[in-house]
């Protein structure tokens, strides 16, 4: 693509815009700056609460390929590549589930978090490549990540996706975008000109931020990852965490802490089983057939026991 082409393209751009709220931005205060940053901040949520409908779309889509024993993934370049990786890097311990369950890829490879590996967002058949090397099948969901919504590396992906019969999301910050007009779904938040012209890691950054949390979260939420609004998968691989767990049951039972650290002994820190012990007086091995038969929700089992 010829440079006067690209030019034009991002021309298009509602986030390649220039903001007029801050054309002066170079002559204010540090206070002043940040008071800028911070008021076109508070623009975000309501832009990602217009694209809700979206996104429940694609959270059901994502649910219903993790209950067949599909993936979630995110593929993007640079900032866009970065959230994604770093939203499936905390769902094992946050939800104990495994790595390969969420997964995210970036244009460039793992090298691509910490450094900029020009050209590799220029190549869509790095994003089929990335996708075959991880045997994409038709269960999974794949959700390309771009906020200008014309990254060649996540176009790449999609119409590999696509080719498979993978479930796509394309989640950019431009109306009627490139990757939108090829994804089954498309979630296209408007957030408007960056404070710094093109600088889209900030509020189309917080925005994707925003929105792949939501993904995830709610996802885990349906398919049985909490109790009200208690992490109750939790997995306790640290100190902080075996804390955590132990408040959880606490908070769950209303027992005392050296209640809660002898079910969680018992059941090898397994948050859910002690919680489930603690309120319907269940062995071990009962409890954890209630909590299979309830298809791992926490609720259901304990109002099976006490109904």
């Amino acid at each position: 693509m010829s440079e006067q082409r690209l030019i034009s393209e991002l021309e298009q751009l509602v986030s390649e815009g220039r903001n007029p709220n801050t054309m002066h931005i170079d002559l204010l205060s540090t206070f002043d700056i940040l008071r800028e940053i911070n008021y076109e901040d508070q623009t975000v949520p309501t832009a990602v609460e217009k694209v809700i409908p979206a996104i429940a779309a694609a959270v059901n889509q994502i649910v219903a390929a993790f209950q067949k024993g599909g993936r979630l993934i995110y593929m993007g370049a640079g900032t866009s590549g970065r959230l994604g990786v770093l939203d499936a890097s905390e769902c094992p311990p946050t939800f104990s589930v495994p790595s390969s369950m969420v997964i995210g890829l970036i244009a460039g490879g793992p090298a691509a978090l910490q450094s900029s590996i020009e050209g590799a967002e220029d190549d869509p058949e790095q994003g089929r490549q990335a996708l075959q090397d991880i045997a994409l099948t038709a269960a999974d969901v794949v959700v390309g990540i771009a906020v200008s919504g014309r990254t060649p590396y996540v176009i790449g992906g999609l119409n590999y996706a696509k080719s498979v019969g993978a479930v796509t999301v394309a989640l950019s910050c431009n109306p009627n975008s490139v990757i939108a007009g090829i994804a089954d779904l498309a979630i296209s938040p408007v957030v408007g000109p960056e404070i710094l012209t093109g600088s889209t890691r900030l509020k189309s950054g917080t925005a994707q931020k925003l929105i792949l949390n939501m993904l995830t979260t709610a996802s885990m939420i349906r398919i049985g990852k909490s109790y009200q609004n208690l992490m109750v998968d939790v997995h306790a691989s640290n100190k902080k965490l075996v804390a955590r767990a132990s408040r959880i049951v606490m908070q769950a039972t209303g027992c005392t802490l050296e209640e809660a650290r002898r079910a969680l002994d018992q059941t090898g820190n397994d948050v859910k089983l002690a919680i489930l012990m603690e309120i319907t007086g269940m062995g071990i091995e009962e409890a954890r057939a209630a909590l299979q038969n309830a298809g791992g929700f926490l609720r259901r089992a304990i109002s099976a026991k006490t109904a």
